[in-house]
Parts: C-alpha cells; sequence; structure tokens
C-alpha cells in the first residue's frame, strides 16, 4: 500500500559521521486562523516509536498516543507564528520562521535537518528538503504529529477565546460554519487579514 516512512534517510546522513538529525515539519499554513506551528524531533534510533506516519493520515487518537511517545523518547522542539506575523512577513516566511524557532529550541543541537517540502529554513546546520518528507522519513512524520497536536491544543484554548467561530472543531480553516460566522460577525484578533476571503472584505456584514 505504497510507501511507508521509515529511517533510511536519517542513516544514510548518521553514515555520513553526523549525528543528531532533526525532523521538521509544519502545521497550520492554510488556515484563516491562528499560528502556524512547527517542530523538531531528533528520534533515539533505539526508540522509534511504532507507527509513525504524517499526522493528516492518522486518527486524533492516534496522534495524541503518538505525540506522548515521541515526547518521552526523543528530543523535541515546537515554535509557533501568530496570526498577525503571518499577515506581516507572508506564509512562507513564517513558516520558515517557526521551523527555525523549532530547531533553535532543540536541547541537542541538530547538526542536519530533514524538512518535509522543497523550503530550508536556513539554520545554521547542513539539510535536505524532502517533497512528502511526512510519508517518507520517520523524523519528519514525527515532527508533523508533534506540530499537529501542538497546534490543536493551541486552537482548543484559542477557541475558549473567541468561541463563536468553532475553533475547536474546524482549527481555523475555512470550513461553512467558519464562513458563515465571520459573514455574520466579523473577524476576530488570532485571523488572518491577508489570506482570502479575509483579504477581500466583502465577507463582513457592516
Amino acid at each position: 500500500m505504497g510507501i511507508t516512512a521509515d529511517f533510511s534517510r536519517e542513516q544514510i546522513v548518521l553514515d555520513r559521521g553526523i549525528d543528531l538529525v532533526a525532523g521538521i515539519d509544519e502545521a497550520g499554513r492554510g488556515p484563516l486562523a491562528g499560528p502556524v506551528v512547527a517542530a523538531a524531533v531528533i528520534l533515539d534510533p533505539g526508540r522509534i516509536p511504532d507507527g509513525l506516519a504524517d499526522s493528516k493520515a492518522l486518527s486524533a487518537a492516534r496522534r495524541e498516543a503518538l505525540f506522548d511517545e515521541i515526547v518521552a523518547n526523543a528530543t523535541v522542539s515546537a515554535a509557533a507564528v501568530s496570526a498577525l506575523v503571518v499577515d506581516r512577513i507572508n506564509i512562507r516566511q513564517a513558516t520558515l520562521l517557526a521551523m527555525r524557532r523549532a530547531v533553535a529550541g532543540l536541547a541537542k543541537p541538530a547538526n542536519h535537518i530533514l524538512v518535509d517540502g522543497r523550503d530550508l529554513p536556513g539554520c545554521p546546520c547542513s539539510g535536505d528538503a524532502i517533497i512528502d518528507g511526512d510519508a517518507l522519513c520517520v523524523s519528519i512524520a514525527a515532527a508533523s504529529i508533534i506540530a499537529k497536536v501542538t497546534r490543536d491544543r493551541m486552537m482548543d484554548r484559542l477557541a475558549t477565546a473567541h468561541p463563536d467561530y468553532g475553533f475547536q472543531t474546524n482549527r481555523g480553516y475555512g470550513t461553512a460554519q467558519h464562513l458563515d460566522a465571520l459573514s455574520r460577525i466579523g473577524p476576530c484578533s488570532i485571523h488572518r487579514m491577508t489570506f482570502r476571503p479575509l483579504s477581500q472584505g466583502s465577507l463582513f456584514t457592516s
């Protein structure tokens, strides 16, 4: 059933004599509200949790269970960049900033990073960008789980502060419920005003 994530890409780097290889991924590039979150994970080769996969392919319960396993058995860091900064510097730059912050926050400095996607964030170590890395590389898959669960928990807290938008279920994405709330009451302080349809203005009531 297709290619599954494994440790082969990390092992190639380790075989070159480079230790402390971190997987990097993000959550929340597409939503209309809330932060973008990135995570960095250095797995212990002898204690890799079973079932690591792209967070989008896992149930919420499985993500939560794996989150706890990853935190217990790996070196983990997560970082968020707010919607305000997303609007100021654009989502691509905000995502790269979150990745740099996540790498900088690792208790053990990474000597090499493996990043999901096409872009390296500009960290002071070597790295590889891997398209579909969250489905191919267990370190990136682990980072995708940490980023997703961290962001979901943040959106749950923001849902309490901003109860009219259903953030606890839509996570800030442009669902029909979310768009309906925007049309009735307009945006709040955590909306990304440079994202369509927010940037168009005509969605909102006066």
